[in-house]
């Protein structure tokens, strides 16, 4: 099942997808169908009563290691975002002034349903609720070195799209073997497949649970193939993953100051 969340006529509804509309679960108005054209996409996630943990993966593919002239990491190389960060789908993340290089970033997202201690990866994958499609955009200018890219890298309001649906887990057997790709206004500029990450997502969910808590809602961003370009305001960037969805978003100029 494709699930969704999503502001219309003034409130924040979950819905599913329904025969190409999303019908609404919101029990006033359970049954209900919109299109997607009606409504403002949020992050596809359900509220916690936590801060919400997002751990994020650095050069998980070899051939972006090898674009960045980096050699591939021997475990794996995890950064922390903060929610603020999040964005739905068809938003709008800013490029802020005097940039000289920000890229995206195609990335699965899977998002953690029950808590998560010290689990072996046979069992990893049972502790999945499901999968959306993560947009990491990377801001190279305050780049000092990828095995510890700064906040101000990676951790900029409006510069992580996710969406536009999480797709329940049972509906993706088998997460380490999708189509990833990215368009720049409607041109391809990448590429890949996850099945050609370094750390697949059993070993990332064993990792990470080795030492602290997975809770649900937690998210971990896996990682990026090559092909990344900069991205100027007004281009219209789609990252899309097989089976999970096409997140689309715009990028737009700061605002003038006053």
């Amino acid at each position: 099942m494709k699930r969704a969340r999503i502001a219309w006529a003034g409130a924040v509804h979950d819905a599913i997808e329904a025969e190409g509309q999303l019908e609404l679960l919101t029990p006033a108005f359970k049954g209900r169908r919109v299109t997607f054209d009606e409504v403002v996409w949020l992050p596809p996630l359900a509220p916690v009563d936590r801060a919400r943990t997002v751990l994020a993966l650095g050069l998980n593919y070899a051939d972006h290691a090898k674009e960045l002239d980096f050699k591939a990491p021997e475990e794996p190389l995890a950064f922390v975002k903060g929610e603020s960060s999040l964005i739905g789908h068809r938003a709008f993340t800013v490029r802020p002034d005097g940039v000289q290089f920000m890229h995206y970033e195609c990335e699965l997202a899977v998002v953690i349903g029950k808590p998560a201690k010290r689990v072996k990866k046979a069992d990893a994958l049972q502790y999945v609720a499901g999968y959306t499609v993560a947009n990491d955009y990377a801001i190279r200018d305050y780049l000092e070195n990828w095995y510890r890219p700064n906040l101000k890298v990676k951790n900029r309001d409006t510069c992580t799209p996710i969406g536009p649906w999480l797709v329940d887990a049972a509906d993706v057997p088998d997460p380490m073997n999708l189509a990833l790709t990215t368009t720049v206004n409607g041109q391809l500029t990448q590429q890949g497949n996850t099945k050609d990450m370094i750390f697949d997502v059993p070993t990332l969910i064993e990792y990470f649970s080795s030492f602290m808590t997975l809770m649900p809602g937690d998210l971990i961003l896996t990682g990026t193939p090559d092909g990344v370009v900069d991205c100027q305001p007004g281009d219209v960037i789609v990252t899309s993953i097989e089976h999970i969805g096409e997140l689309m978003n715009t990028i737009t100029a700061a605002p003038k100051a006053a």
